[in-house]
């Protein structure tokens, strides 16, 4: 019995649980602003929207563990990891796990709409294709183009509610967008020598210190006008204003603290308060359309 709960728990991890969580709470986001704004509920569509977004991603992140076995066996930060480590073997069973995560997630996107099918469709490709196979081990842009998949689970969701998208949802994806290379670059700040022992090309590790911590900044000086575009732009009121504003402030602050001071406990600061940051800003949508 243990056995079987530990090789149930490694098929979970292998999934990457907490990067999942968050897009497809952005996706969740994205749904009930829209249905809140329309008077919209189908039961049937919103489970089927929730289960092919979580399915989707879960199965991306499936097959770019098995992509980057080899990477992940070479780092300190991912050597733990269920394929590196042994726990799932052969490899191919996350290949082929992962092939069905995505599978389900196309075919209940095509049961809701066409154009929600293909969001999601570009999201894998753009993951597994572009990010994961194409740019992770070439090019330093990898994460910037790679990272336009992160946004598309908010354009999924409003794709479900509206059957279409607006400026609105445009902004929803591009504030993910903007937000993954500052998180994954400080994550790569801060874990430097691994990236370099595995010979990965992430920004800090191939340009000059200055430099790479200058597009940090930048990432996140772009996010604090994109999240007020949401603001003007949704018609939200005071409660998402004064969220976007604090947290926008307290993100700003802790990578100018980073840019200043480049250790790696900053460095790690900046990573770890990325994602409660996007989780915050995307609730107070949510609290906002609810109650005001």
């Amino acid at each position: 019995m243990m056995k079987l709960v530990d090789s149930l728990h490694s098929y979970l991890d292998v999934t990457k649980p907490s990067t999942v969580a968050l897009l497809v709470f952005t996706s969740a986001t994205a749904m009930a602003i829209a249905a809140l704004s329309a008077n919209w509920f189908v039961p049937s569509v919103s489970v089927a929207a929730l289960v092919a977004i979580t399915a989707a991603t879960a199965g991306c992140n499936t097959i770019t563990c098995y992509i980057d076995r080899d990477i992940d066996a070479m780092m300190r930060r991912t050597s733990h990891r269920p394929i590196p480590a042994g726990r799932i073997a052969p490899a191919e069973r996350a290949l082929l796990w992962g092939l069905f995560l995505i599978a389900v997630g196309l075919m209940l996107g095509f049961w809701i709409s066409l154009l929600s099918f293909v969001i999601l469709l570009l999201g894998v490709l753009d993951n597994v294709v572009v990010y994961s196979l194409w740019l992770k081990r070439r090019n330093p842009v990898n994460i910037i183009l790679g990272g336009f998949s992160g946004g598309l689970p908010a354009m999924f969701g409003w794709s479900v509610v509206t059957g279409s998208i607006n400026l609105l949802s445009v902004l929803l994806a591009g504030l993910v967008v903007l937000w993954i290379p500052g998180h994954i670059w400080s994550l790569a700040l801060f874990s430097k020598d691994d990236y370099a022992r595995a010979n990965v090309p992430m920004l800090p590790v191939v340009i000059e210190e200055k430099a790479a911590l200058r597009c940090i900044v930048a990432t996140v000086v772009l996010m604090i006008p994109f999240s007020l575009g949401v603001y003007w732009v949704g018609g939200f009121g005071w409660i998402y204003a004064a969220t976007a504003v604090i947290v926008g402030l307290v993100i700003l602050a802790l990578n100018l603290q980073l840019f200043v001071r480049p250790t790696r406990e900053n460095a790690y600061r900046a990573f770890k308060v990325s994602s409660p940051y996007l989780f915050v800003l995307f609730l107070s949508m949510v609290l906002d359309r609810t109650f005001l």
